[in-house]
C-alpha cells in the first residue's frame, strides 16, 4: 500500500467511476465536555442538510460512496470509538450514550433541523436523538436494525480476526483481512483498511475503533442477562414510539433484519414507510445508489 496519509485520497476516483462531481471534504473535531475529541466529515458547501451515523466497527468513510451519489451537503460523525473520535473509558456504547455526543454535533455543526440517518447502531443511536431532541431532526431513517436485534454478539470468525490488533504495516492487516475472509478484491481491502487503521507513535498500525480491541474478548465474557437485553430493547421500541418525526425504515434483503423483525417493526411503527433493498446489512456499500435516492427523496419531502 502506498505510504500516503491523506483519508481523502480514494474519493476522486469513486466520483470519477461513479460520474459524479467532487465534492469539498473536511474533517471537523470538537471537544466534548468530558473532554473527549468528537470527530466528524462534512462533505459539500453549504450546511448539512443530512448526517449519517455508522454501525459498530465502522467509520465516517463507510459513507463516502452513499454521498457521492446523494450530491447534498451531508453532515458524517465517526461515533464514541470509531474514526478519529475518542474511545470511551466506560467502554459504555449503548444507543442512548452515543446519543448524547451526537447531540453536541448537531447543535455545533448544524443550522437546521435534520435527515438523521443512521445505519445498525447509528439507527438505533439516530432514533435516541429524535426521540429526546425533535427540533434536531426533520426525518428519521433506520437502515437495517430494528430494537430487538442483539448485534452485541460477534461472530467466532470476527473474534478470531481481531485477536491480532496491531501490525507492523498495513499490507499485513490487508493480508490478514482477505485470509479471513473479509473485504473484496484487493484495492477494496486496502482502501478499507486505511482508512479503518492508525499508526501508533511506535509505528505499529492498529485497528482505529474500540470494538477490535474488545471482539476477541467477548466470546470468554460473562454473558448478558436475558433481562438486561430485554431493558434495552424497550428503550428502543419507547425512543420510536416517542419520535415526532417521519420515519422510514430501510431493510437489506441479505442483512440483519429478518422477515419477522420487519413485521414486527411494522406494528410497532405503523406510521413508518418501510423498503427493502438488495442489499447485506452494510446498506450504505452494497446498494448505496438506492439508499442515496431514498435519502434525496426525504430530503425533497422536507420543508426547509
Amino acid at each position: 500500500m502506498a505510504n500516503d496519509t491523506d483519508e481523502f485520497r480514494y474519493l476522486p476516483a469513486q466520483a470519477a467511476a461513479l460520474g459524479t462531481d467532487l465534492p469539498a471534504a473536511e474533517r471537523l473535531s470538537l471537544t466534548l465536555p468530558d473532554g473527549r475529541a468528537l470527530s466528524a466529515i462534512r462533505y459539500g458547501e453549504g450546511e448539512p442538510e443530512a448526517t449519517l451515523l455508522h454501525g459498530a466497527g465502522l467509520n465516517a468513510h463507510t459513507w463516502d460512496t452513499t454521498v457521492l451519489l446523494l450530491r447534498r451537503p451531508t453532515l458524517v460523525i465517526d461515533l464514541a470509538g470509531h474514526g478519529d473520535s475518542s474511545w470511551r473509558e466506560d467502554i459504555d456504547y449503548t444507543p442512548h450514550t452515543l446519543a448524547d455526543d451526537v447531540v453536541v454535533a448537531l447543535q455545533t455543526w448544524t443550522a437546521r433541523p435534520q435527515v438523521l440517518v443512521g445505519q445498525s447502531l447509528g439507527g438505533l443511536t439516530a432514533a435516541a436523538v429524535a426521540a429526546a431532541h425533535p427540533e434536531l431532526v426533520a426525518a428519521l431513517m433506520i437502515v437495517d436494525i430494528t430494537p430487538g436485534i442483539d448485534t452485541a454478539a460477534a461472530p467466532a470468525v470476527l473474534a478470531r480476526f481481531y485477536e491480532q490488533t496491531d501490525f507492523a504495516t498495513r499490507d499485513e492487516a490487508v493480508d490478514r483481512a482477505i485470509s479471513h475472509g473479509f473485504g473484496g478484491t484487493r484495492p477494496d481491502t486496502e482502501r478499507g483498511v486505511f482508512l479503518n487503521t492508525r499508526v501508533r507513535d511506535d509505528g505499529r498500525v492498529e485497528w482505529k475503533h474500540h470494538f477490535a480491541h474488545l471482539a476477541a474478548h467477548a466470546l470468554g465474557a460473562v454473558p448478558e442477562r436475558p433481562e438486561a437485553a430485554v431493558v434495552r430493547a424497550d428503550q428502543g421500541w419507547a425512543d420510536l414510539a416517542s419520535v415526532r418525526a417521519p420515519i422510514a425504515f430501510v431493510r437489506g434483503a441479505s442483512g440483519f433484519v429478518s422477515e419477522g423483525d420487519m413485521a414486527e417493526f411494522a406494528h410497532r411503527v405503523p406510521a413508518a414507510s418501510i423498503v427493502t433493498l438488495d442489499a447485506t446489512h452494510n446498506v450504505q456499500e452494497t446498494a448505496p445508489a438506492e439508499l442515496a435516492a431514498l435519502i434525496s427523496d426525504r430530503l425533497d419531502a422536507t420543508p426547509r
